[in-house]
C-alpha cells in the first residue's frame, strides 16, 4: 500500500505541477482572448438570462436555472470553506489573488464547456439529453479522438467516488463529530438515506432539490461572511494589501504561519481555485447538457456565472474573512481555519461553519452523483445507471467512516487527469465556440438553434 501511495503521489506531483497549471490558465486565457473578454463584459447578460431561465425554454430535462444550480451544488462545497483556507495556509494571502485570476480566465473555460455540451449533446435510450466532454469529443472531434472521450469518462467515473463522494461524506462526518459529537456511523447512515431519496429520482429531482437548497445555503453563507467582514471592516484595506503584495513577493513567516514563496501562492491559489470552481475539469458541462435551453450560447452565458459566483463571490468572502481576522497566522488549516475566522467575530460562528460545510458537502454528493453516472452511462449504457446509483449510496457510508488519506490523493490525481482530455478538446473546438458566439451577438441573440444534433 505504501508503494502504491508513493506512485500515486508522484503522478499527483506531475499532474498538478507547473504543466497542468499552465495548461488550465493557458487554455482559459486563450479562450478569453478569442472571445474578446466577452464572459467578463457580459456578466450582466448572464444574470438576466439566469433569472429568465427559471422556466425551461427548449428541449431538455431541467430548466437553465436548475442546470446552473446543479453544477453549483457540485462546486460550492468543501473547496469554498476548507479549500480556500488550505490555499491561504500553504501559499499565504497572495494565493487568493491567484484564485481570482483562475476564476477570470475560468469563466471563459466554463462558457466554452457549456456551449460545446449543448451543441454536441445526444439523446440516450431513455430519451434524456446527455452531454459533456466525452460527447463533444466524440461528436465534435470525430472517431480518431474517441479514445480521449473514453479516457475522460473513465477518469470521471472513478474520480467521482473520491472527490464527490468519499471526501465529502468524510468531511461532513468529521465536522459533525468534532462540533456536535455525532457518531460518524450515524452521519454515514443519514447521508445515505438523504442521498438515496434524491438521486434515485434522476436529474429532474437532483435539479429540483439543487434549485432550492443551493441558493438558500449560498445566500446564508454570504450574509454570515459579510457580517464577519463588516465587524472587521477596519482590517479590510490591510487584508487586500496583503493579497496583492504577497501575490508577487514571498510571504514572511508570521505567528503560526511558516511563510511561503511566490510559487506556493500561485500553485495553491490556482490548484484550489480549480478544485473549487471546477473550470476546465469538464464536470459542469455534464449538468448543462440537460438544460431546457434555447441554444448553446444561451446556456454558456448562464454556465459562466458558476465560476463567478463560486470564486469571485463565495471564495473571496472566505479568504478575506480569514485574512482580515488575522486567523491566517494561527497555524490552523482547512475547515478549522475558516471556523476560527468566523468564531472570532460571530457568536456560534464555528458551529455555523460546521452546518454550512455539511450542507455544501451534501449538495456536492448530489451533483457529482449525476456526473459520475453520466460517465458510466457513456462507457456501459443506460443499464448501468441503477447499479451505479446503488453503489454510490453504499460508498457514502464507507467514506464517512474510513481514513481517506489515500482516497483523497487518488481522487485529486484523477481530477487533474479529467482536465487534460477536456482542455485539449476545448482548444480544438474553440473555432466553433468563437463562431457560434459571434453569430449569436451579431443577430442580437436570435440566431440560436437548440443543440443536440451531432456534428457530421
Amino acid at each position: 500500500m505504501e508503494a502504491l501511495n508513493s506512485i500515486v503521489g508522484a503522478i499527483n506531483g506531475v499532474v498538478w505541477g507547473p504543466l497542468m497549471l499552465v495548461l488550465i490558465l493557458g487554455v482559459g486565457f486563450f479562450l478569453q482572448v478569442g472571445l474578446k473578454f466577452m464572459p467578463i463584459l457580459r456578466i450582466g447578460t448572464g444574470f438576466k438570462l439566469l433569472f429568465a431561465g427559471r422556466e425551461g425554454q427548449g428541449d431538455g430535462q431541467i430548466s437553465p436555472f436548475n442546470a446552473l444550480m446543479t453544477s453549483l451544488s457540485a462546486t460550492i462545497g468543501t473547496g469554498n470553506i476548507a479549500g480556500v483556507a488550505t490555499a491561504v495556509f500553504l501559499g499565504g494571502p497572495g494565493a487568493l489573488f491567484w484564485m481570482w485570476m483562475t476564476a477570470l480566465v475560468g469563466m471563459a473555460t466554463k462558457y466554452a464547456e457549456a456551449v460545446c455540451a449543448v451543441k454536441y449533446r445526444e439523446k440516450d435510450e431513455l430519451g434524456n439529453f446527455v452531454g459533456g466532454p466525452m460527447y463533444y469529443i466524440k461528436n465534435g472531434l470525430g472517431a480518431k479522438w474517441a479514445w480521449l472521450g473514453v479516457a475522460f469518462a473513465l477518469f470521471g467515473a472513478i474520480a467521482a467516488f473520491g472527490i464527490g463522494n468519499g471526501v465529502q461524506a468524510n468531511g461532513v462526518a468529521q465536522v459533525l463529530e468534532s462540533n456536535f459529537g455525532v457518531n460518524t456511523s450515524v452521519t454515514g447512515v443519514v447521508l445515505m438515506v438523504l442521498t438515496a431519496a434524491v438521486i434515485l429520482g434522476g436529474i429532474t429531482r437532483i435539479g429540483a432539490v439543487a434549485g432550492k437548497l443551493v441558493p438558500a445555503m449560498a445566500i446564508a453563507y454570504i450574509i454570515a461572511g459579510l457580517l464577519v467582514l463588516i465587524i472587521n471592516i477596519g482590517e479590510i484595506g490591510n487584508a487586500l494589501s496583503l493579497v496583492f503584495t504577497y501575490a508577487f513577493t514571498p510571504s514572511a513567516a508570521e505567528g503560526g504561519f511558516a511563510g511561503a514563496a511566490v510559487w506556493a501562492a500561485i500553485r495553491f491559489g490556482v490548484a484550489r481555485g480549480v478544485f473549487s470552481n471546477e473550470a476546465g475539469l469538464g464536470s459542469a458541462p455534464i449538468a448543462h447538457a440537460a438544460a431546457e435551453t434555447k441554444g448553446p450560447v444561451n446556456q454558456g452565458l448562464i454556465a459562466m456565472l458558476g465560476t463567478f459566483i463560486d470564486t469571485i463571490i463565495v471564495c473571496s468572502i472566505t479568504g478575506l474573512a480569514i485574512i482580515s481576522t488575522g486567523a491566517w497566522t494561527s497555524g490552523e488549516s482547512g475547515a478549522a481555519l475558516t471556523s476560527l475566522a468566523f468564531a472570532t467575530s460571530l457568536p456560534g460562528g464555528g458551529h455555523l461553519i460546521a452546518i454550512a460545510l455539511s450542507i455544501f458537502a451534501f449538495t456536492t454528493i448530489l451533483g457529482w452523483s449525476f456526473y459520475g453516472e453520466k460517465c458510466v452511462e457513456f462507457l456501459l449504457g443506460v443499464k448501468s445507471l441503477l447499479p451505479y446509483r446503488i453503489l454510490w449510496i453504499v460508498a457514502i457510508y464507507f467514506g464517512a467512516t474510513a481514513d481517506l488519506g489515500f482516497v483523497w490523493l487518488l481522487a485529486d490525481t484523477l481530477n487533474a487527469m479529467m482536465a487534460i482530455p477536456n482542455l485539449i478538446a476545448l482548444a480544438l473546438l474553440s473555432p466553433i465556440v468563437f463562431k457560434l458566439t459571434k453569430e449569436f451577438f451579431a443577430s442580437g441573440g436570435k440566431s440560436e438553434e437548440p443543440g443536440g444534433t451531432p456534428a457530421e
